[in-house]
């Protein structure tokens, strides 16, 4: 029997991101393992501070798998451990993960172990592409992955994008490249099964205005500013009625977008709500007149995505990814264009046919990606190695 050990340390109480990726992953492979005959593990490694603690219990949303192998050094140390002493950690390794048949690692980063097929993921590029978008512990990547990759079997990516950067950038062999798209954290149907008889009880927002909706980390590569400058635009030249409304947490060099925000004539229409739960954000995703995500660069871009899944119409950029995700379901702009970004969002506020035939398309669109295809797509991955 195939046996794969996943890494799923970047999973945390909240995932987001990377590890709310490998969260569905795992979750989405141990409801094929059975019928596809492979054993699946996680291994786990604490981060720092509970490392200094003696705290090395697993996340509780892992606690209910079977398999469970921790790694009983900090990720940060391993990081160090894989630069300068490869060959120490391999042998350090083997008294931990010497059965695995295929090593999974889910965040830039693999383990060197010598007995082990090695399976990367790199979502994107950013950190060699946009330096600009990035901040220090990003910038340590690259010397990272050049690393991993001497041992690497198989890159798996989440978009044929990022893979044609992958193999720009850092002169992987396509053939060693498999993309296994993302999908939505909803589903179709989501909101008739959540039920908000009275908003306000879970947050104080007036729903009875409409509003634009961005949903992401607030940082640079996401453009917010400019999102900020079209919104703007869109007040003084056609006084629409619409809020701006920003949800995300605050990432690397946030502090010019509250700058723009206070700068705007209108900043009591743009409202930032920072981190809410699941249901909560479909309930803005649900209410709002358009989804408007003018990220600069994308490896996938799953709030693109979601906003489809729950019959938002969205407009985003014509950039990276985003497009071959979006499909024909949403008006793609240039990301740099603030008075483009502003003319694309009067044409969905405006036009009832249009915001329809959106939604539409972007719930069809949605039905495409699921976990389960991501899984399937992953283990056809793992069994290209064995073949």
């Amino acid at each position: 029997m195939l046996k794969v050990v996943i890494d799923a340390t970047p999973v945390q109480s909240k995932p987001s991101g990377v590890g709310f990726y490998v969260a569905n992953l795992i979750h989405a492979l141990y409801s094929l393992h059975e019928e596809d005959s492979f054993q699946l593990g996680i291994v786990y490694q604490p981060g720092f501070k509970n490392w200094l603690r003696g705290n090395f219990s697993f996340p509780q949303s892992l606690t209910d798998y079977s398999n469970l192998y921790l790694l009983p050094l900090p990720i940060r140390i391993s990081y160090s451990l894989v630069l300068n002493y490869p060959t120490k950690f391999q042998n350090y390794l083997y008294d931990y993960l010497n059965f695995a048949d295929i090593i999974h690692g889910t965040n830039y980063f693999v383990y060197p172990c010598n007995k082990s097929l090695k399976v990367l993921n790199i979502y994107d590029l950013t950190f060699i592409k946009y330096p600009k978008y990035i901040n220090s512990v990003v910038k340590a990547y690259t010397k990272r992955i050049k690393q991993c990759l001497k041992w690497t079997d198989l890159v798996i990516t989440i978009s044929e994008s990022s893979k044609q950067d992958i193999v720009e950038y850092l002169e992987v062999d396509p053939k060693r490249i498999y993309v296994t798209p993302l999908a939505s954290r909803y589903y179709s149907g989501y909101m008739d099964d959540k039920i908000f008889k009275n908003e306000n009880k879970f947050i104080n927002y007036d729903f009875s205005k409409p509003y634009l909706l961005f949903v992401s980390t607030l940082e640079p590569r996401k453009n917010v500013n400019n999102l900020i400058l079209a919104f703007n635009i869109l007040k003084k030249q056609y006084k629409i009625e619409h809020q701006l409304v920003l949800i995300g947490q605050k990432g690397w060099h946030y502090k010019p977008i509250f700058t723009a925000i206070e700068s705007s004539p209108w900043r009591s229409e743009i409202h930032h709500l920072d981190y809410l739960c699941d249901e909560l954000v479909a309930l803005f995703y649900s209410k709002a007149e358009a989804f408007v995500y003018p990220s600069q660069y994308e490896g996938f871009g799953l709030p693109v995505l979601e906003a489809m899944t729950l019959g938002t119409p969205v407009i985003t950029s014509n950039t990276s990814s985003l497009p071959e995700v979006a499909g024909d379901a949403a008006l793609l702009v240039d990301p740099n264009d603030p008075t483009s970004l502003a003319e694309a969002i009067l044409k969905v506020i405006g036009d009832s046919h249009l915001r329809t035939e959106l939604i539409q398309k972007g719930k069809k669109r949605a039905k495409l990606f699921s976990w389960e295809k991501t899984a399937q797509e992953t283990l056809k991955a793992y069994k290209s190695l064995i073949a």
